[in-house]
């Protein structure tokens, strides 16, 4: 099975420290997923996303910075991590940039489409909300 790898930008209408906290507080994610999510900002620790649909451990956390997690895929030898970081953008904005290994080319296009549309679109539409 061919691995392949995603990378991409996107502005979210909201400082840094605020998109970070969207982004590892479980009771935020669950406003803007709508779903069930466990989720901790300690290295080691387990997480599950969209009622389980995800999970993964997260490796590294650098606060308003940076998210690194390994997402799990059922028999896959290569690890697949995904590294998030968080640039200040203009007017109070973030700029994200999303950077994902591995992920099996049979699953590539739901997940490129499922990181804009259900991931970051709804964390945008989250903060637009305001």
């Amino acid at each position: 099975n061919k691995m392949k790898d995603f990378k991409k930008y996107y502005t979210i209408p909201a400082p840094p420290d605020e998109v970070y906290l969207a982004l590892t507080n479980p009771i935020t994610i669950e406003l803007w997923t709508g779903d069930d999510v466990e989720m901790s900002t300690e290295a080691g620790s387990e997480f599950s996303l969209f009622g389980g649909s995800i999970i993964g451990k997260n490796l590294e956390f650098e606060e308003n910075k940076k998210i690194v997690q390994q997402w799990y895929f059922d028999g896959e030898p290569e690890e697949s991590i995904v590294t998030i970081k968080l640039h200040p953008g203009k007017n109070n904005s973030t700029s994200a940039e999303v950077r994902h290994t591995n992920i099996p080319d049979n699953v590539y296009d739901e997940f490129a489409t499922g990181r804009d549309k259900y991931y970051f679109a709804a964390l945008a539409g989250f903060f637009e909300e305001d």
